[in-house]
């Protein structure tokens, strides 16, 4: 276990680790700048990484960390709850997330499932990842659509028909539906109205 974070907070943590045999406190950083240079050598298998640190913040050190030894297990310690912070420290390698509010009891409960193989974090955490998620696969499927089925897709939201929607593309209406039938395929949905929607939720 390795435990890095800097707040006025940090003793009372440390002391929970410290008293649980189950754990291995190897090291304490105030900055990610000293965290990046020693743990590719201490190679702990968990680091609590806190977010809000002068200089480099938690999130590039986690970064950072798994391009050099990516089988260090990070976890996030942070008062931050919003999407977006969210969703980089995940997308940087973290493994869990807590917040700072947390219980102690409950944060070694994290670090035991992140020890099996767990990926801790709150309930409104996962579904905000979750959402996240989501709604980049669902971009990534209106990004798979060719120029003309975006096309196809613009005019069938604003109104018109197959056979307008041929005419203005210079196109048989069988191909029109041809193209309907690709777009959805690509976007997993079952009717046009859901695939606007889908179009418009970008």
């Amino acid at each position: 276990m390795h435990y890095r974070r800097y707040s006025r907070n940090t003793k009372g943590l440390k002391s929970f680790i410290e008293a649980d045999n189950r754990f291995n406190l190897l090291k304490c950083f105030s900055n990610a700048e000293d965290a990046i240079a020693e743990l590719p050598e201490l190679i702990p298998n968990i680091v609590i990484a806190d977010i809000n640190l002068p200089g480099k913040t938690g999130i590039e050190c986690v970064h950072t960390i798994k391009e050099i030894v990516p089988a260090i297990q990070f976890i996030m310690f942070t008062i931050y709850e919003d999407n977006d912070q969210v969703f980089e420290a995940i997308k940087a390698g973290a493994n869990g997330y807590i917040l700072k509010n947390t219980p102690p009891e409950k944060i070694l409960e994290a670090l035991i499932d992140l020890s099996e193989g767990g990926s801790p974090m709150t309930a409104k955490i996962a579904r905000k990842v979750i959402a996240s998620m989501q709604k980049n696969e669902e971009a990534s499927h209106i990004d798979e659509l060719t120029q003309r089925e975006n096309e196809v897709l613009v005019l069938l939201s604003k109104g018109f028909l197959y056979k307008e929607i041929a005419d203005k593309l210079s196109i048989a209406t069988s191909t029109v539906k041809r193209h309907l039938s690709h777009i959805y395929q690509k976007l997993q949905v079952q009717n046009k109205t859901e695939a606007i929607n889908k179009m418009y939720s970008r």
